[in-house]
């Protein structure tokens, strides 16, 4: 396959494919990293690539098997990867995007809430609280008992004591108030969450990878305070610290406004070596792709003149060209040019004066019998003949 002729004719329809999927992959790949969805995305692309390139070359069998396989297969990873499949149809939700905003808390709890988990730390008491934002959390938590009370540390303390039948589980906290006890949290399948941290921990990141809580862990064992938000696990060493970041929780900070420039620069900047390799990776499955597309180029290619009587000499045109638009897959005919196409004219026939010769597709040789010619412009020519001299 010539590769270079199919950048030759890059369509702009082309290059808005290759960077939206680009895109497509790069945040597939920052959604899904260290999880064994992503394991399960890899050797999806594997067996995408081989199965690309047994058809490219002709191999039946295994062409067949993978047909087959591909039918399974798809109903398999929606059954095993459904809660995945949902956070990403949810993120890509342009509703949230135009949707109504609640009203923040005044955030007066926030300094009594920080308070009170440090408290819970100092006694190695365990904990697990919610800090919902602007997402609903109701689909993705189970159980639960509705308890509503202000976040103080006497509440706090008094609900995960370990006397409590309400200890084992987590808080919600919505609009400043807790609204639930006793709730039950995905756990996280991240393979880079730490050793050391135990299943409070992973549900607190199984919560926070699926919407945009943040969810507050205390460990027992260590009497050490986490802070769960996105796809990462923070530790927090400090009371005032707690209270800023569930500050910035409650009440987004707006982004500085920048100049475009500056914007465009910092989205291809960040993260570039996960960017270029998703579009390394995107582009080479398109040219391997592309080959196989339906595919139409136009080119113009000059007109040889055969046959033309010894007494006679053609006046006009001197050196004719016909436009031609050809059609079949990319990989044949984005390589038609000038170079290998050629188009004759029989002019055994001529008569002195203005004749006027048809164009035909029996007169146009392409490289191969896959191609086929589309259309001819001119459909005609008209020749002015002379005695030769």
């Amino acid at each position: 396959m010539d590769f270079f002729s199919i950048f030759a004719n890059l369509r702009i329809q082309d290059f808005v494919d290759i960077v939206f999927l680009t895109v497509v992959a790069y945040h597939l790949h920052l959604w899904f990293r260290g999880t064994k969805a992503f394991k399960a995305l890899v050797g999806l692309l594997v067996l995408g690539i081989i199965f690309t390139m047994a058809r490219t070359w002709g191999l039946f069998l295994t062409t067949w098997v993978f047909q087959i396989l591909w039918q399974v297969l798809i109903i398999l990873l929606i059954i095993l990867f459904q809660s995945e499949i949902r956070q990403v149809l949810e993120r890509v939700n342009p509703l949230k995007a135009i949707g109504f905003k609640r009203q923040a808390s005044s955030g007066q709890w926030i300094p009594g809430f920080a308070k009170g988990i440090f408290s819970l730390a100092g006694g190695k008491v365990g904990a697990l609280v919610i800090l919902e934002r602007s997402e609903r959390v109701d689909e993705l938590i189970t159980g639960g008992q509705a308890l509503y009370a202000e976040p103080t540390p006497e509440v706090l303390l008094s609900i995960f004591q370990k006397d409590s039948p309400l200890h084992d589980g987590a808080v919600l906290i919505r609009d400043g108030q807790i609204s639930l006890v006793g709730c039950y949290l995905p756990l996280s399948s991240s393979e880079r969450v730490p050793v050391e941290m135990g299943t409070r921990h992973r549900a607190a990141l199984g919560l926070a990878e699926k919407c945009d809580a943040w969810v507050v862990a205390v460990s027992e064992e260590r009497g050490k305070v986490s802070l769960a938000r996105r796809s990462e696990l923070i530790g927090i060493e400090e009371e005032g610290t707690l209270a800023q970041l569930v500050g910035e929780a409650v009440r987004p900070i707006a982004p500085q406004r920048e100049k475009l420039w500056k914007r465009i620069q910092a989205a291809i900047t960040h993260q570039w070596p996960v960017k270029a390799g998703s579009l390394v990776l995107v582009t080479f499955l398109w040219l391997l792709l592309a080959g196989q597309q339906d595919f139409e180029v136009t080119f113009q290619v000059p007109l040889e003149m055969r046959n033309v009587p010894k007494e006679m000499q053609v006046l006009d045109p001197i050196k004719p060209q016909i436009r031609i638009t050809a059609r079949g897959l990319r990989k044949d005919a984005s390589t038609l040019s000038e170079r290998n196409v050629h188009a004759t004219l029989d002019l055994s026939l001529a008569r002195f004066g203005r004749r006027v010769f048809p164009i035909t597709r029996d007169q146009i040789f392409l490289p191969n019998d896959r191609i086929q010619v589309v259309r001819i412009e001119p459909a005609q020519l008209s020749f002015k003949f002379k005695e030769s001299p």
